[in-house]
């Protein structure tokens, strides 16, 4: 019998963050929270009420309306935050505006950064690997794709990765960690083939980033703030994901990597509005499968639930704690 293909149409309900998003910010005041209140309170309990599923072998399917989700994501997250500077303008700095710049972070870090994950993944050059250094560029974080592409990918779950987190570290502490450690990582990666310090793309991509928001200070430092707010927001939910994705799983230094050092969830509410990214396991075997292609692995260590209800139990170390240790395979 000929396997079942999988819609792409699901996945249209990645959208309605960034339309919520763009929509309060337009409207002002209070709406501009919109974003922020959708993912991060209504997001967990669809979460939780979603219930699992694997997605259908694809084979013989057209890419591009994937890759258009992708560049969708992409044009989103940009317009998230021309909206966003456009309301600081009129506005000035309001606690409302504090909200819809939390708002845009959230935006930010799933058709941002989320997104450009996956693209980061596709050959170097292309269109949507271009996409990626532009959305990167627009959350101040230009090293990620370096580190998490020649870094991440070959130590992941070992001592050497400042990404994976080991047992009975918390989320906050793992944060403090893990920024400066893959900074100086992805520059390591460059410098090993001999481009120093002001030839390293790592740094050079950091005074484009200065000179980013220094050009956006000037014009109006109201701007500048929000537009650092809803970076360093976007941000930290990444790291949030790192922090999940490999918590107290590990394998020796050299030792094969498996199924088994990274955490899977089949909540269909995280796997269509997150491009699939909590099929992990099956990323890692193989990073170059795009994610459409991506597949449950039976016996992989399981989260409790898909990302945006963990969030809820990341965000309190010890209640974290008290849930994963014990998930933790021997």
């Amino acid at each position: 019998m000929e396997a079942k293909i999988e819609s792409w149409f699901p996945h249209l309900l990645g959208y309605i963050l960034p339309i919520l998003a763009i929509a309060g910010l337009y409207k002002g005041g209070w709406w501009n929270a919109t974003g922020f209140v959708f993912a991060v309170g209504i997001g967990p309990i669809l979460d939780i009420l979603s219930p699992n599923g694997a997605p259908a072998r694809k084979e013989g399917y057209s890419p591009t309306p994937w890759d258009a989700l992708l560049v969708g994501h992409s044009l989103f997250a940009i317009l998230a935050i021309i909206t966003l500077l456009w309301r600081a303008q009129i506005d000035g700095l309001t606690l409302q505006l504090l909200m819809g710049a939390y708002s845009v972070g959230v935006v930010t870090g799933v058709s941002g950064i989320v997104n450009a994950h996956e693209q980061g993944h596709r050959r170097k050059g292309s269109f949507l690997w271009r996409m990626a250094r532009l959305n990167l560029l627009l959350v101040l974080y230009l090293h990620f794709t370096t580190e998490h592409n020649h870094g991440h990918h070959r130590h992941y779950a070992t001592e050497l990765d400042p990404a994976s987190a080991p047992k009975g570290r918390g989320l906050w502490t793992q944060i403090v960690m893990t920024l400066p450690l893959q900074f100086i990582s992805a520059y390591k990666v460059h410098s090993s083939k001999g481009k120093g310090f002001i030839n390293n793309p790592i740094v050079q991509g950091l005074f484009i980033q200065i000179a980013l928001v220094g050009g956006l200070w000037w014009y109006n430092p109201v701007m500048a703030q929000v537009f650092l707010i809803q970076a360093i927001f976007a941000i930290i939910l990444l790291e949030y994901v790192n922090y999940m994705q490999h918590y107290g799983l590990r394998r020796e230094v050299g030792e094969r990597h498996t199924m088994m050092h990274s955490w899977e969830s089949r909540s269909l509410w995280s796997r269509w509005t997150l491009l699939e990214l909590p099929l992990h396991p099956s990323h890692h075997l193989k990073a170059s499968t795009s994610y459409q292609d991506l597949e449950v692995h039976e016996g992989s260590p399981q989260l409790p639930s898909g990302y945006y209800a963990c969030l809820w139990l990341a965000v309190i170390p010890p209640l974290w704690k008290a849930v994963m240790d014990p998930r933790i395979p021997e």
